[in-house]
């Protein structure tokens, strides 16, 4: 649910004076507040908050193939001697991104929709190549600071605004643990298309044809056509992008440059690898994961908290790993869920007290199913000095986790209206039943010929809701239009 390309950033802390290195890339001198010591020290210190943040996925054989691919464009790179990290990410997100010092990330999201082992190299390749010419300590040094800034915004502060849902940053920002989110601005125009061009030799050197790299970004193209059509289809407003798509713009004169830069190496090129990389991903999960929870239709079922949600009728399950919404059609209100970290409390009234600091309220008792809780409603302060009313309820659920069901509202009105369907939002909270648990379970990939019958075939037999068709020629690279050969490899969901 990131709006924004999120990561969790450096550490900031202020380097004494600046030092001067010579850019491995391009030869030059250059003033820096990070030399490759600093580098390695920064990269390794947020590499932990980026694993805590996001998850490593749980696959030891995908993280092999993705390390090893990675190892080896690495070691034709113009930084051999870093010792080069590669972890593939248990996030949906379409995202790939990199933190100096050689630590270079892709999500399981992203992967799903690339269509061969070179697509992936060429994805993996240019942010490589962001590390090699120290784009990241260019920034830092243009900020002078040691890192790129941590902001105070959280993954819940970040759905709940973009739906215009009042609040839920100042909660949001007393409820996190410190590295929740943050989101460093992209890069600039110079640096993606240097990038780009580092991307495209280093596939070239371990003998793949960079003009993948134009694949890649067709998914790309093909990935904001399809959330334009959504959104058409739906008669809502095209969602602003996130991930690559904001970070790497997919725009025409960026296409037309990468073509140019791969049209300048010219060779007799490996296979794509395309049946290596279908096997590889071959049971990868496919959206929401179980360590996420995960949504299907209207209800929203985690198993490892063993709870779940059902959101009213017309309302829709907006989870983002960190926390999950059940918000009004319009958008303007919602119901959001989040676990209360340890060090909030150990009763109700504690955590009340300590992450409200109500200045005046009242609570009352209920249940929850078989959950105790209590609902509070009051008036405290924001971190800017401001009154502001709060309303949520806290329930002690299975294992004695502690969970806050906070009142989301864009002003009163909003709130007065959606309050009764809040109320019955906040009634389905339950642990998980029999049938909750087989309808938890998480989707994955598999990879099937191609048959007679096709994407619409396939679709009927599909979990995927809305238009299935559509998705599976998505992941497939065929959005646009055209038929795979019958017979070809294909991925689909189950």
């Amino acid at each position: 649910m990131r709006n924004r390309f999120l990561l969790i950033t450096l550490a900031s802390v202020l380097l004494a004076g600046c030092a001067t290195v010579t850019n491995p890339v391009t030869g030059q001198r250059e003033l820096t507040v990070m030399d490759e010591r600093s580098e390695i020290a920064e990269g390794r210190k947020a590499h932990e908050e980026v694993l805590q943040e996001y998850g490593v996925y749980a696959n030891p054989r995908l993280q092999a193939y993705v390390n090893d691919l990675g190892q080896r464009l690495a070691k034709q790179s113009h930084r051999q001697n870093l010792a080069w990290h590669f972890t593939v990410l248990d996030s949906p997100e379409i995202n790939a991104f990199a933190l100096p010092g050689g630590y270079v990330y892709v999500t399981r999201g992203l992967m799903a929709y690339l269509e061969s082992e070179a697509d992936l190299a060429g994805v993996i390749g240019h942010e490589i190549g962001h590390v090699t010419a120290r784009h990241g300590a260019q920034r830092a040094t243009r900020q002078q600071t040691a890192g790129l800034g941590v902001l105070a915004a959280t993954i819940l502060g970040a759905v709940l605004e973009a739906k215009g849902v009042s609040g839920a940053t100042d909660v949001a920002g007393t409820m996190s643990q410190g590295v929740a989110a943050g989101y460093i601005a992209s890069y600039s125009r110079d640096q993606e298309s240097q990038a780009d061009k580092l991307g495209a030799e280093y596939l070239a050197r371990v003998n793949y044809d960079p003009k993948n790299m134009v694949d890649v970004i067709r998914v790309l193209k093909s990935q904001e056509q399809y959330a334009a059509d959504t959104a058409r289809a739906e008669g809502r407003k095209q969602p602003a992008q996130a991930g690559w798509l904001a970070s790497h713009p997919s725009n025409d004169k960026r296409l037309q440059d990468i073509v140019q830069y791969s049209a300048q190496y010219k060779g007799k090129y490996a296979d794509e690898g395309r049946a290596r990389y279908l096997q590889a991903i071959d049971g990868m999960t496919f959206g929401e994961s179980r360590e996420q929870g995960v949504t299907r239709g209207r209800n929203f079922y985690h198993e490892p908290l063993g709870i779940a949600l059902t959101a009213p009728e017309g309302w829709k399950v907006q989870n983002s790993g960190e926390a999950v919404a059940l918000v009004n059609a319009v958008g303007d209100a919602g119901l959001i869920v989040q676990v209360v970290p340890p060090k909030a409390g150990n009763s109700h009234e504690e955590i009340i007290r300590n992450v409200f600091k109500l200045e005046q309220g009242r609570t009352e008792r209920l249940a929850l199913g078989s959950f105790p809780a209590t609902h509070f409603a009051g008036v405290s302060r924001n971190r800017q000095g401001q009154a502001q009313a709060i309303e949520a309820t806290v329930a002690t659920g299975p294992a004695n986790r502690h969970f806050l069901l906070f009142y989301g509202a864009k002003d009163a009105q909003a709130l007065q209206r959606a309050r009764g369907k809040m109320r019955e939002a906040e009634s389905s909270f339950r642990a998980l039943t029999g049938a909750d648990v087989a309808a938890a379970r998480p989707w994955v990939l598999r990879t099937v010929s191609y048959q007679r019958g096709g994407f619409s075939q396939l679709a009927r037999q599909s979990p995927l809701t809305g238009n299935a068709e559509s998705q599976l020629r998505l992941i497939n690279g065929v959005y646009a239009g055209g038929e795979p050969p019958a017979g070809q490899l294909i991925k689909i969901v189950e």
